[in-house]
């Protein structure tokens, strides 16, 4: 996911997003104990995505928080 598009969802979609993507992570973890995982990096590339959409999120909230002051 591009930083570009995660910056255009609000708070609650970033959050529903990041569940989506734990949930993903979740699901190539088990398939990869079963040694069943086609494409191993997609690992990798998920927890980045987990990290930029966290990011995107508390830039967010410090800004909001910023703006009520």
């Amino acid at each position: 996911m591009k930083i570009a598009d995660i910056k255009e969802l609000t708070i609650r979609e970033l959050a529903t997003r990041k569940n989506e993507i734990r949930r993903e992570i979740l699901n190539l973890a088990i398939q990869q104990q079963a040694g069943q995982l086609e494409k191993p990096h997609m690992l990798r590339s998920l927890r980045r995505d987990v990290a930029r959409v966290e990011t995107v999120a508390t830039q967010k909230i410090k800004t909001a928080a910023a703006a009520k002051s």
